[in-house]
């Protein structure tokens, strides 16, 4: 048997206050509720992954995390929508590459805490 990454399970994203950031995953991304062991951490559901949100332990720092990017599709309102429910803009939704068979759209929100939040969505 091979051994290979399948795709991926987890990422953590480190917030000040998870109890304050829960409302902008679960509703200006609608991303779905799974469990919050404590109030320090809790857990949501993006497709087949889950997002840890979680205060810093360790290394972790609010705001200088990795970027997650979430395939949307209509991004240009799904941005604005988001926009409209209080989300901080950083970059409108543009072009950022051309494909053989589709177009890649990219934009920036940012999370209550700084962390940028990325949205994507090929245009067939």
């Amino acid at each position: 048997m091979e051994n290979k990454i399948i795709g991926l399970g987890q990422l953590a994203i480190t917030v000040k206050d998870v109890q304050l950031s829960l409302p902008f995953y679960t509703q200006v991304l609608g991303l779905q509720f799974l469990f919050a062991p404590t109030e320090q951490l809790a857990f949501v559901l993006c497709g087949d992954t889950r997002l840890m949100l979680s205060q810093p332990q360790g290394g972790g720092e609010v705001g200088k995390n990795s970027i997650p990017y979430f395939k949307t599709t209509a991004i240009e309102q799904f941005y604005a929508a988001a926009l409209e429910q209080g989300a901080l803009g950083e970059r409108a939704p543009q072009l950022a590459a051309q494909m053989p068979d589709h177009q890649l759209w990219i934009g920036f929100l940012k999370d209550p805490d700084g962390n940028l939040i990325g949205l994507m969505e090929e245009k067939r």
